[in-house]
């Protein structure tokens, strides 16, 4: 047998064991949608084009479970709790061979087709509104997950920077919200998890802001017991390597120092050479008013220089500046045309760090929302480029 079909065999075992010991879905905040009827129009024909293309190239077993990493506005998740609606959704995961085992709560609301930007951290864990979407969201997951499959939640860093927030407020909101869940996990026997998403110019951002957050979330939690269980981080690779952290000793601290990580997000960023003009002039062409787009910049000295957005970073005195990395997912199989560069060695570091610790986190997402904003010579069809995402995982893993 040639090495490539042996390659070929390699790749759908994968997809057989649903990505190893691990579930692996794409995430559907990539579709517009902010209502549940919007949101069931996106699964019943962007989401089953993106199975059916895996399962026409091979990639998913005919009769393989396909997992969907579901993305519900708080209004989305309130309509679906009413009128039947989550029955009905249940017998359409069972008839369509599909199933949820994570959903991304950080958007609350509008996050296509609008200025999202700062809005995307509000309300924040301050606001009682983001614990009981929260919690709506873990009402739904305990109607539709599978028990075997664990189900996590994720969410943003508690807060914005800009923002001031009242950290106390927000400790005992994520620690009655983790008391919550460890309770819902014991009556549904479903493995509950909602995981905290660190962003650049988040409440906390890097690893060391990370760990710091936790260890005053234990300390101030009633039942510290309930948040190891039921609260961790949802490691975004785009995130982390923006924030110049390499993967595996980020990952590595976080696991040995005993926060869960609840979920991994397989994404890219950007990157440039600042002290170079043609790859100043290409980054302008993904200067676009709807998502945040921070730089982080590291310098001759080896500092960091951070930049809300990316036209801050492009007004800006850029001396001394060696790379900079910005805030806009990319597809994970296609690389920008140089000059520009990406972030794609942290996902592959990423996959280096699941094959060594493979019990470690079970659930990972691919998620590059960015296709209604990419540069038009970078856009494909979105299922294809769903589709390409998932083979370059396999192929990588």
């Amino acid at each position: 047998m040639s090495t490539l079909d042996n390659k070929v065999r390699r790749r759908e075992a994968r997809a057989a064991v649903k990505f190893d010991n691990a579930h692996l879905a794409y995430c559907t905040n990539i579709h517009p949608a902010e209502t549940w009827e919007e949101t069931g129009r996106v699964l019943r024909a962007d989401v089953l084009a993106v199975r059916d293309e895996l399962r026409a190239s091979g990639d998913l077993g005919a009769d393989e479970p396909f997992a969907i990493g579901l993305r519900l506005s708080a209004r989305a998740a309130r309509e679906l709790l009413e009128h039947g609606h989550i029955d009905r959704f249940r017998g359409w995961l069972e008839e369509t061979n599909t199933y949820v085992f994570t959903i991304n709560g950080f958007p609350y609301g509008d996050f296509h087709g609008t200025r999202v930007k700062e809005k995307v951290f509000q309300p924040d864990w301050t606001d009682p509104r983001r614990v009981e979407y929260t919690m709506d969201l873990f009402r739904i997951l305990a109607r539709i997950a599978k028990p075997g499959t664990g189900a996590s939640v994720s969410t943003l860093p508690g807060s914005h920077k800009s923002f001031g927030a009242d950290e106390p407020v927000m400790l005992r909101h994520l620690a009655e919200t983790a008391i919550w869940i460890d309770d819902l996990a014991e009556k549904s026997g479903i493995d509950f998890h909602l995981g905290l998403e660190p962003e650049p110019l988040g409440h906390f951002e890097d690893t060391l802001e990370t760990l710091s957050f936790f260890e005053r979330l234990h300390d101030a939690a009633p039942d510290s017991d309930a948040v190891h269980r039921r609260v961790g981080v949802n490691y975004d690779a785009c995130h982390f390597a923006i924030e110049f952290n390499p993967a595996g000793p980020s990952l590595d601290v976080l696991r040995n120092t005993g926060v869960r990580i609840s979920k991994i997000h397989l994404s890219s960023a950007l990157a440039l050479d600042p002290r170079d003009p043609a790859a100043v002039a290409a980054i302008r062409g993904f200067d676009e008013p709807t998502y945040f787009h921070q730089v982080i910049a590291l310098d001759e000295a080896g500092a960091l220089r951070r930049f809300t957005d990316l036209p801050d970073f492009l007004t800006a005195a850029r001396s001394g500046l060696l790379e900079a990395r910005v805030h806009f997912h990319i597809p994970l199989d296609a690389e920008p045309a140089q000059p520009l560069l990406s972030t794609i060695d942290h996902v592959e570091e990423v996959l280096a760090w699941k094959r060594a610790n493979p019990d470690v986190c079970r659930h990972y997402e691919i998620e590059t929302y960015t296709w209604g904003v990419l540069p038009a010579e970078m856009r494909r069809p979105v299922a294809a480029q769903i589709a390409g995402e998932y083979r370059w995982v396999l192929a990588t893993s």
